[in-house]
């Protein structure tokens, strides 16, 4: 296995989003296709600041979690799928796992001799893969087609797609970043490596149809898919293998493969029990960002139910502070605004003058029905000719004389005819704030007329 740093370790991410900088700016200007293999380049993960080591022999960091092989997780890898329709979440053991790749496994070095280099030489039909024996051009001739064979056969697939990493075949070798750069130069180990890809893919259900990477639906899609759609194991292996095809100068052909599944499990529906390894590891294979926003956006798109897609842009907290108050309402009864109380006086003299002219309307019909009494009634004492506004018995003969009075004769207005204007204006203040309104007024006012 690869030996670690000594006197450098580099920060190891603790959340799911320290590992993940796919939204980190959408504004940023977007990375060119980064190139083949590993390093830092155009579309690649920016380098990781470095920092102490925890202790002197230059050990990892103490991670969050022990790190499991990636292909002991299967059971992570869409066991989602069978269960109700809950929401998912992201998975952190996932997010660093993949974080690790695409940033060319920091605090790792590789530690085996330079002219090991087993993976090329099982590419170069010199050593079989351990511990079946079997050579690159016989699985190639022999097992092709044979999907018995490359279903329950799980030794093979570390040695026909190499990792930096150690998987559960203990005999396959991790590759150097020495034996990657060898690879890529020898053409022979390249041809049977695509062809080794071709016979997963048809495997699979799929057929490669260009030199791009481009890919379409195989003749046997149908069993095939239906297939893959059961055996979730196989998603590990898709996994893997979009891995090995960046570490070995075939970035660019992960894209159409990861686009091709999204769309048949999500659009197509044929595999989907795939999505959520689809969305989880095999979209976080690819290095550059731009690629994977892409293919995210289009997956929301798709996704249903919407509301449980989790791997779009995270939503910006809103500072306190900030939040929009909620404008104040009309004022209600016995309440006042700013507009109400500006307009009070102006409310309150119209109120008072329609007052004063009702109460003298009132007085007039009293005292032309008082000199019809005192025609009749001799006797009555002249005093009682200046009605008093609040004698009860003027209220009655003006009630019985108008009826429409009735409202305007008891109107606190009257009590107060002699009153100064200022205390007029307070007596409507009064009234306004026991419910009235200048509509009150008009109203009585329209009552009085003849």
């Amino acid at each position: 296995m690869g030996n670690l740093l000594g006197g450098v370790s580099v920060r190891e991410p603790t959340t799911v989003e320290d590992c993940d900088s796919t939204w980190q700016t959408d504004s940023e200007p977007e990375l060119e296709e980064p190139g083949p293999g590993g390093g830092e380049g155009p579309g690649r993960e920016p380098a990781q600041p470095e920092e102490p080591p925890e202790r002197a022999g230059g050990r990892l960091r103490a991670g969050p979690a022990p790190e499991p092989d990636p292909e002991a997780a299967g059971a992570e890898q869409g066991t989602d799928s069978t269960e109700a329709p809950a929401k998912p979440k992201r998975s952190f053991y996932a997010a660093r796992d993949l974080y690790k790749y695409r940033h060319q496994y920091p605090n790792f070095k590789d530690i085996r001799y330079q002219n090991d280099l087993s993976n090329l030489r099982f590419y170069k039909n010199k050593i079989p893969f351990k511990p079946d024996g079997v050579y690159i051009e016989e699985v190639l001739n022999k097992w092709k087609g044979d999907y018995e064979k490359l279903e329950h056969n799980h030794t093979y697939i570390q040695w026909l797609f190499p990792l930096r990493e150690q998987g559960l075949n203990f005999y396959a070798k991790e590759l150097t970043t020495y034996e990657i750069e060898e690879f890529k130069k020898t053409k022979e180990a390249i041809r049977r490596f695509l062809l080794a890809y071709k016979m997963m893919l048809e495997f699979f259900g799929i057929k490669l149809i260009d030199k791009t990477g481009n890919v379409a639906r195989a003749v046997n899609w149908q069993e095939r898919f239906q297939h893959l759609n059961e055996s979730q194991h196989n998603y590990l292996r898709i996994t893997r293998i979009l891995k090995s095809l960046g570490e070995l100068g075939y970035e660019s052909f992960k894209s159409p493969l990861v686009k091709f599944i999204l769309h048949e499990a999500l659009v197509e529906n044929t595999i989907p029990n795939i999505k959520q390894s689809a969305l989880e590891y095999f979209v976080y294979t690819i290095r550059d960002r731009r690629e994977r926003r892409k293919l995210l956006r289009f997956a929301q798109k798709h996704y249903t139910p919407s509301e449980n897609f989790i791997w779009g842009p995270p939503r910006k907290a809103q500072p306190e502070g900030s939040k929009a108050q909620k404008p104040p309402g009309p004022p209600t009864a016995g309440q006042h605004g700013p507009m109400s109380m500006h307009k009070k006086p102006k409310d309150s003299k119209n109120a008072s003058s329609a007052a004063h002219g009702i109460s003298k309307a009132a007085e007039d019909k009293k005292v032309a029905s008082k000199e019809s009494e005192e025609t009749d009634k001799p006797s009555e004492e002249p005093g009682s000719e200046a009605a008093q506004p609040g004698d009860p018995g003027q209220d009655e003969v003006a009630n019985n004389s108008s009826p429409r009075a009735e409202k305007t004769v008891t109107h606190p207005e009257e009590q107060k005819e002699s009153a100064s204007p200022s205390e007029k204006d307070e007596a409507s203040d009064t009234r306004n704030q026991d419910g009235g309104s200048p509509g009150d007024a008009g109203s009585h006012d329209d009552a009085a007329l003849p």
